[in-house]
C-alpha cells in the first residue's frame, strides 16, 4: 500500500506531467484561459488517461511482450489511444448525453494529448504490472488536472492585475507557468 502512496504522490506532485516532465502543454495552455473549461478537460483527461493506461498495460503484456514486438509500442499505444477514445466517445453518446454534452469537445482534444501516451509509454518502460500502470496513469491525470486548474486560476486572477504591455497574454503566461513549475520544485522530497 505504501509502495502505490508513494507511486501516486510521486505522479501528483513530484513528476507532475505539466510541470516536471512538459507533457502536455498545448491543451495547459489553450485550455486555461478560466477555470470552467479547465475543470472539464481535467475531469476528461483523469477518465480517459485512467481507462488508456489500463488498456495500454493489457496490450503490452498480453500482445507486445508475448509476441516480442515491443519495437511496436509508440504505433500501437497511438491506435490504442484514439479507439479508445472514439469508443468512449459513442458509449457515451448513446448511454448518458448530459455527460456526453459535458465532456463535449475535450474527449477528441485528449486524442492528441502527447501526455496520455506518455503516461502509457512510462508505464511500459519501468514495467508496471496492471495496478500499478493504472494508479500512476490515474495519478498522472490528477496532477495533470491539479496543474491545470491551479494555472487556470492564476490566469484569471492576472485578468484583472496590471501587467505591462510588453508581457500581456502569452508571455505572462509562460513567466506564471515557469513560476508554478518551479513553486512544484519544493514537493521533490515527498515521493519516488
Amino acid at each position: 500500500m505504501g509502495d502505490y502512496i508513494s507511486l501516486m504522490i510521486g505522479a501528483i506532485l513530484v513528476n507532475n506531467f505539466v510541470l516536471s516532465r512538459i507533457l502536455g502543454i498545448c491543451p495547459f495552455l489553450g485550455v486555461s484561459r478560466n477555470t470552467r473549461t479547465a475543470a472539464g478537460m481535467s475531469g476528461a483527461v483523469i477518465f480517459v488517461m485512467t481507462l488508456a493506461g489500463f488498456l495500454t498495460a493489457v496490450i503490452n503484456r498480453l500482445i507486445l511482450q508475448q509476441y516480442h514486438v515491443e519495437y511496436l509500442r509508440t504505433i500501437i499505444f497511438i491506435l490504442a489511444i484514439a479507439g479508445l477514445v472514439q469508443i468512449v466517445e459513442v458509449i457515451l453518446q448513446r448511454i448518458s448525453q448530459p455527460l456526453y454534452k459535458a465532456l463535449g469537445i475535450y474527449l477528441p482534444l485528449i486524442t492528441t494529448n502527447c501526455a496520455v501516451l506518455g503516461s502509457a509509454i512510462i508505464c511500459a518502460d519501468e514495467g508496471y504490472d496492471l495496478i500499478r500502470s493504472t494508479v500512476f496513469c490515474f495519478a498522472s491525470a490528477v496532477g495533470f488536472g491539479l496543474a491545470l486548474l491551479l494555472f487556470s486560476s492564476l490566469r484569471e486572477k492576472l485578468e484583472l492585475a496590471k501587467v505591462p504591455q510588453c508581457l500581456e497574454g502569452t508571455p505572462i503566461a509562460l513567466i506564471t507557468a515557469g513560476l508554478l513549475a518551479m513553486a512544484f520544485l519544493g514537493f521533490a522530497g515527498l515521493g519516488g
